[in-house]
């Protein structure tokens, strides 16, 4: 059960990935859409590995709890161990590709806000950004 739990858990990883890799590819592109019609997806990718990390812990502990005098690399098999590895891997590189996507994030928001900050100029009042009764790119009348 435990290597079900893994191989589930790999797959779900590897998906989150290459999601991760086509939102970096459309934020490259300035695609938006694709990327807020993939939030669903990953939102539910995220919650299947978390349930399968979840399991997976529970196998362990079990087995743990069975085999008291038993330390954790005689209690799995090859295989077992191989897919842990496998998962240690898959998760630096989801790490990896969601600090990428992070930066250009980052990079494209602090544009969006540098356009703003030119089209309406604002000012500090208190804790509050005011538009500056000076603009002179664009007048608001209410």
């Amino acid at each position: 059960m435990l290597s079900h739990h893994l191989e589930g858990a790999l797959k779900d990883l590897r998906d989150l990935i290459k999601i991760t890799e086509s939102d970096i590819e459309d934020i490259k592109a300035s695609k938006n859409n694709p990327q807020f019609d993939r939030l669903p997806i990953k939102e539910e990718k995220l919650k299947s590995f978390e349930a399968k990390k979840a399991m997976i812990d529970h196998e362990i502990s079990s087995l743990m709890t069975q085999n008291p005098d038993a330390d954790l690399e005689t209690l799995l098999n090859k295989e077992q161990h191989l897919l842990l590895d496998d998962l240690k891997v898959e998760l630096n590189n989801l790490r990896d590709s969601n600090k990428h996507y992070a930066r250009l994030v980052l990079v494209v928001s602090n544009l969006y806000n540098n356009f703003l900050e030119k089209i309406v100029p604002t000012e500090m009042q208190g804790y509050q950004k005011v538009a500056s009764k000076g603009s002179s790119i664009l007048e608001v009348r209410v």
